[in-house]
């Protein structure tokens, strides 16, 4: 029950809170519009308006500016700052990318510990890509304690959101057993999810369960569709198996040249054949052959952009 006489009172601050935040949020637009037409230096000005009014989302769309050096030099330092700012107002989004910046060292000290908090305050509210990033902290043991159980868990998270690199740490989980029981067709199933989204170490992955049977029926037709998914995105080693069901003829025609081909990208991605199969496969081949399968190899590395290999 309100005391005499403080009725009126009490409505001033929300008054003069609304009274302040109209100019705040007028800037906002303003940049927002003049961003959408690609007037950066204006949008610049209009945020730096708004985000100085404390307005959370400008500063995080001003910190993004500086990374990506819109409308003016590229700035970590002062991306950090804004991303800071925005992140203590509670925005997902800014904690997440906060994070993202004392992981890497950006913009000030590197401190994954300080990357697993601000991580963690935005997996909490949901956001996938921080929920993935502070997984893969505690697998690794980097700025908290190693804990597969608990990475496990937020790969889960992020993964139930579609997200495909999370599907496939969820899927490495079930595969390895690691943090959670070893399950090969929880792990297939996982694979396929991210393997669907185009991720080109799920593919290859999956591809390798079809090819030795593990969680799904032994099937060389699946292996190779998935396989040549991976491997035209430039992953090695699918590359490589790719090569070898060419070679054998298994689950596709027999083809030697294809299969010299695949062998070659693979070598050139960086693949380490303890076997040479490249090297005994060109001698199989004709004169023609050969000189048709380097024409492939120099038309597909103008194609390809090399994947990390999987280790």
């Amino acid at each position: 029950m309100l005391l005499n006489g403080s009725a009126s009172s009490a409505r001033l601050p929300g008054l003069f809170v609304v009274l302040l935040f109209l100019p705040a949020c007028t800037h906002f637009n303003q940049g927002l519009t003049a961003y959408k037409h690609g007037d950066f230096q204006t949008a610049l000005v209009e945020f730096r308006q708004a985000a100085d009014g404390g307005d959370a989302e400008a500063q995080h769309n001003l910190g993004l500016m500086y990374v990506r050096g819109q409308g003016t030099e590229q700035n970590d330092m002062e991306a950090r700052h804004w991303f800071r700012r925005a992140a203590e107002q509670g925005t997902p989004a800014a904690q997440f990318n906060l994070g993202l910046m004392c992981a890497n060292g950006q913009g000030g000290p590197k401190d994954t510990a300080e990357a697993a908090r601000w991580y963690r305050k935005a997996a909490d509210q949901g956001d996938p890509k921080a929920q993935l990033n502070l997984g893969v902290l505690y697998d690794e043991g980097d700025g908290v304690s190693k804990n597969q159980e608990v990475a496990v868990r937020w790969f889960g998270k992020a993964a139930d959101k579609g997200l495909a690199k999370a599907q496939f740490n969820l899927a490495v989980a079930y595969d390895k057993g690691e943090g959670i029981p070893q399950d090969d067709k929880e792990a297939v199933r996982w694979y396929k999810k991210a393997a669907e989204q185009g991720d080109a170490q799920a593919q290859y992955n999956l591809g390798l369960m079809y090819d030795e049977g593990e969680g799904v029926p032994q099937d060389d037709m699946e292996a190779v569709r998935w396989y040549r998914k991976a491997a035209e995105q430039g992953d090695a080693h699918a590359q490589h198996n790719l090569g070898l069901m060419y070679a054998k003829g298994e689950g596709i025609a027999q083809d030697r040249v294809s299969a010299y081909l695949w062998l070659k990208l693979a070598t050139l991605g960086g693949y380490k054949d303890p076997l040479d199969s490249q090297e005994a496969l060109a001698k199989k081949l004709t004169p023609q052959q050969l000189a048709d399968s380097q024409k492939l190899v120099k038309e597909w590395q103008g194609r390809l952009s090399p994947a990390p290999l999987i280790h």
